[in-house]
């Protein structure tokens, strides 16, 4: 029989209400803080030492990533990447839950991409208890600048999610998709 989770990082993984301010998971936050505070200030020429850092932040990186700082990411130990990822300047992954990005997923100014979320219920809510619901994004995605994805969203292969779209339920492969709420609007 499986033992319930019982750290408060086990219970955020799990998709159960946790307690970001638990100190395992504050020190953890600090680490990502300090990693992105390395890579904004490394110059960009210094192409070795930044990959070096993306290495150490993300749980995986495929070849040939390119983040514009500033990046902003809870974790990073839950950031799953494919190869030829982009991230332009100003993007946002609260990856308190596994957030998985394919290959050749490209990301417009300021993409946020959310796995953390919190009740609705008021007094749920009150006691400072959190959740978090996977995202993953599918290979050859390109989602538009201002995008926000939701948690537990997924996003099929070869799709295009357009400019400040709000993602708040799965979007299927080869479409390409927009508006607030996000919806087809056609094949790709």
């Amino acid at each position: 029989m499986e033992q319930p989770p019982q750290t408060e990082k086990e219970k955020m993984l799990a998709g159960e209400l946790y307690l970001a301010s638990d100190p395992e998971l504050k020190q953890l936050r600090q680490q990502a803080a300090e990693l992105t505070h390395c890579y904004h200030h490394t110059p960009p020429s210094e192409n070795q030492q930044r990959l070096q850092i993306l290495q150490q932040l993300f749980a995986s990186l495929g070849a040939n990533p390119e983040i514009v700082p500033p990046f902003h990411c809870d974790y990073g130990s839950n950031i799953y990447a494919g190869d030829n990822l982009y991230l332009n300047t100003g993007c946002v992954i609260l990856d308190c839950n596994p957030v998985r990005l394919g290959d050749n997923v490209l990301c417009g100014p300021y993409v946020q991409i959310y796995a953390a979320y919190h009740p609705t219920v008021p007094e749920v809510r009150l006691t400072r208890r959190e959740l978090a619901a996977p995202v993953t994004i599918g290979n050859n995605v390109w989602i538009g600048g201002g995008a926000i994805i939701c948690p537990g969203v997924a996003i099929g292969d070869n799709t295009t999610i357009g400019a400040g779209s709000v993602v708040v339920e799965s979007i299927t492969a080869n479409v390409i998709a927009a508006g607030n709420p996000c919806r087809t609007i056609r094949d790709a």
